[in-house]
């Protein structure tokens, strides 16, 4: 085996990924997870009576080795996929979801964790934590269940793990395998940098010439200023036809038939353990709670977002009138015209921001953020990563190793769409204790040619600094246990700290200080800057709505019976809305990864909203003090908030920042809805 995988030996204790062949796998994977089997066997099988230590603090580390593994593999998998890996995941899924179901459901744990839990006042409060948490896990995964019952449940979660790997990788596969041609007689309307972007795109998939493929950073911007009508709804067609069976790959990436059987086995595992549905389940351990709650919030917000959608499609319809377009605005439309308006509205042109927002720019802006709140510090780390674009960042405070930074942030044929937060390592303090090693994904354009900067989108600065905000909850992560470290906490909570985040960005004296000219090294314009601000808001009701369809279709298909025909059931969500035709779901069924991925978000994508209504309030603590970067706001942050992890309930870590729950005022406000 090579020890490269469990023993890391690179710069700062990354892993070599010089060093690692996908050959190397399957010989790791098969001997961390003997390792991890007989770990788990001797704390069931131990004849000493249960205690803490040598039952739950003993589960804290059974499968580290494995754990180290797979960190390395998922992460590869996810950045840089290929044949060989796709093959191994496949493999992995239901071998891994056994195991899971092997040691979830053993009798002999629950037993132990049950006679532990009798005297929880006898532990300290974070071992006491994780105590109860254990066993809510055991008992949420049917350690209790008995007989065909048992065997029934071990049978679904093997089930869900191949469905969920083929799910992922059918999207991967339309994605990585579409591409739009666009002669250059039909480039109109396209600023430069758009251009240039795709004949790079074309340039990487073997074309000479200007092609439109999947990725976001992409597509989106050809939407917004591409005139010619008929190439954005091809475009667009094939962007929302993702694994439909109508995508790139037909009916070889089909995932209606996955989504039918995951929705139906959900709905039967929930009903195994007592409850009436997977909302029940999945909802019940939440800050939310219901599914009623999270209704209730979301429709709070429905009707003033469509509201403001309907004012802003009746401007829009007028510029098409002027076009001479008689037909009605199309959902290959809404963003052209949009921008249109934008500018319009408030004169700015992206291609003129763009020369201030450069990778490197706002990267300094990130950091500098987190060294104004939370006085951390950012050293560059040479290190072989897997990819020569990636790199990685030593951070301090005082001198104090706090964790390694890694970004990966530009598109790939072979990354996993989107961007995302992960740690190849969690923090925690067993033995002489670890710093996380965490990671950020995005999917912005590259770099036209090397040596030359990479420009971000307003968009993608925000997600630029939504995820570095997943990052600070692993920075600076302070607790005992990896079971309850950096984000292991409420899935509608989860998003707090990211979303917060964002509100620096928007940050008049954050702008002017990174915001600069890529030549000239002039600051942004003020006035330039302060309409950016304004126009950030200028959709709002396109992007509250689109958001709000997914959440209340996931919602919806997760309460009660469990439909056999999603498309359909999605269309009558909708139009039990009445959701405006223009505006389709931000992310449609048939490749909604947040949903049919893995469980993490079925029937929690409402949390990004749950969360923004946390994270409006808990930035006007901030404004409430007259300065944003107010020292003992922060620290009042990472001492109640983010330096606990999941070692407290979410609704109390709240109430020790604020003192209060917030309501949805400050969300509406927040996105201009008010």
């Amino acid at each position: 085996m090579n020890p490269e995988l469990t023993h890391w030996t690179g710069p700062e204790g990354l892993p070599r990924f010089d060093l690692i062949r996908d050959e190397d796998f399957a010989p790791a994977f098969e001997r961390e997870l003997a390792a991890a089997e007989a770990a788990i066997e001797a704390i069931a099988a131990n004849p000493d009576a249960p205690d803490f230590h040598n039952t739950v603090a003993a589960l804290e580390t059974a499968d580290e080795g494995l754990s180290r593994v797979l960190s390395i593999f998922y992460t590869l998998a996810s950045v840089d996929s290929n044949p060989a890996r796709q093959a191994l995941q496949r493999d992995f899924a239901p071998r891994l979801a056994a195991y899971g179901s092997k040691v979830s459901m053993d009798p002999r744990l629950h037993a132990r964790i049950s006679a532990i839990a009798q005297d929880l006042d006898a532990l300290s409060p974070e071992d006491r934590r994780i105590t109860e948490l254990a066993l809510r896990d055991l008992n949420r995964a049917g350690a209790g269940l008995t007989g065909a019952a048992r065997d029934r449940m071990a049978d679904i979660r093997a089930r869900m793990a191949v469905l969920t790997t083929e799910f992922s990788q059918n999207v991967l596969a339309d994605e990585r395998d579409y591409m739009l041609p666009v002669p250059e007689d039909r480039l109109h309307g396209l600023p430069e940098w758009l251009i240039r972007s795709m004949r790079a795109a074309g340039k990487e998939r073997g074309v000479d010439g200007h092609v439109v493929t999947l990725n976001r950073s992409l597509i989106v911007p050809f939407l917004e200023y591409a005139e010619d009508r008929a190439l954005r709804e091809v475009a667009f067609k094939a962007w929302a036809a993702r694994g439909s069976g109508h995508g790139a790959g037909g009916d070889k990436t089909d995932n209606l038939p996955l989504i039918r059987e995951i929705l139906a086995l959900r709905h039967e595992r929930a009903q195994l353990l007592g409850y009436a549905d997977f909302a029940a389940y999945k909802l019940e351990p939440e800050m939310a709670g219901s599914a009623e709650r999270v209704a209730e919030l979301l429709h709070q917000v429905w009707t003033p977002a469509t509201r403001r959608a309907a004012e802003d499609q009746r401007k829009l319809t007028r510029l098409a009138r002027e076009d001479g377009q008689n037909e009605p605005v199309a959902a290959w439309d809404w963003r052209f015209y949009a921008a249109r308006l934008r500018q319009a509205e408030h004169d700015v042109d992206p291609s003129a921001v763009k020369p201030y927002l450069t990778l490197d720019a706002m990267l300094g802006a990130v950091f500098d953020v987190a060294h104004k709140l939370f006085r951390l510090e950012f050293q560059p780390v040479e290190a072989p990563l897997w990819s020569p674009d990636t790199r990685a960042w030593r951070v301090t405070r005082d001198g104090r190793l706090m964790a390694i930074f890694v970004g990966d942030f530009f598109a790939r044929p072979s990354k996993r769409s989107g961007a995302w937060c992960s740690s190849l390592q969690s923090q925690h303090k067993i033995g002489q204790g670890q710093r996380a090693i965490v990671v950020n994904v995005c999917n912005f354009t590259p770099p036209d040619a090397p040596g030359e900067p990479a420009f971000l989108s307003w968009d993608d600065a925000h997600t630029l600094f939504h995820e570095f905000g997943h990052a600070t909850h692993h920075i600076l992560s302070d607790v005992s246990w990896p079971s309850i470290s950096g984000t292991s906490v409420a899935q509608d909570f989860v998003e707090l700290p990211s979303q917060l985040y964002e509100h620096w960005l928007e940050q008049p004296q954050v702008l002017d200080a990174h915001a600069r000219h890529h030549e000239t090294g002039q600051p942004i314009p003020p006035d330039l800057r302060d309409r950016v601000i304004a126009a950030g808001l200028a959709d709002a009701g396109f992007a509250t709505t689109e958001y709000l369809e997914s959440a209340l279709v996931d919602l919806e298909f997760h309460r009660g019976t469990p439909t056999a025909d999603p498309m359909q059931r999605q269309a009558e969500i909708l139009a039990g809305l009445d959701a405006p035709a223009a505006i389709p779901m931000r992310h449609a069924t048939p490749h909604f990864a947040h949903v049919f991925s893995g469980d993490s978000y079925a029937s929690g994508y409402y949390s990004y909203m749950w969360s923004e209504v946390m994270d409006a309030d808990a930035f006007a603590a901030f404004e409430e003090t007259g300065d944003i970067f107010d020292r003992a706001t922060a620290e009042r942050l990472e001492a109640t908030i983010l330096s606990r992890g999941g070692s407290v309930p979410a609704d109390r870590l709240w109430l020790d920042f604020r003192k209060r729950m917030p309501g949805v005022d400050a969300l509406l406000k927040g996105r201009g809805l008010a």
